[in-house]
């Protein structure tokens, strides 16, 4: 089993930047594809971003050239660098932990309680 917990929120401007941190539990983290994804008010949870295993990524339009995952297997970390903030990249941020990298909330396993990320206009 896995617990994860979310880091690095808050509020910034449109332009901004923020990395948000994922801290895993457990020693099994590195068997773990894990991923990003954001839920906004009034919407449904939608991908941001994952990573393998073995470093492979996957991003969302959206989020294309704007945001980076990566992760550190040694400190159980994974991180989403975010820069150029939007409006409406407000959301709260949700890490999950999953057998294979894939853009499906479904497929993951575990997840964290999420962390609130406002940009401001």
């Amino acid at each position: 089993q896995v617990q994860l917990i979310e880091s690095g929120g808050g509020l910034v401007q449109a332009g901004g930047s923020l990395r948000l941190s994922c801290a895993a539990s457990g020693r099994t983290f590195s068997r773990y594809a894990m991923g990003w994804f954001r839920q906004a008010p009034g919407k449904e949870r939608e991908f941001v971003a994952a990573i393998s295993r073995g470093g492979n990524t996957l991003y969302a339009d959206s989020v294309k050239g704007r945001f980076t995952i990566s992760r550190d297997n040694a400190e159980n970390t994974v991180y989403l660098q975010m820069i150029s903030l939007k409006p409406e990249d407000t959301a709260v941020y949700y890490c999950a932990a999953g057998t294979y990298i894939n853009t499906q909330r479904n497929l993951y396993e575990y997840w964290g309680p999420g962390t609130q990320v406002t940009v401001s206009s």
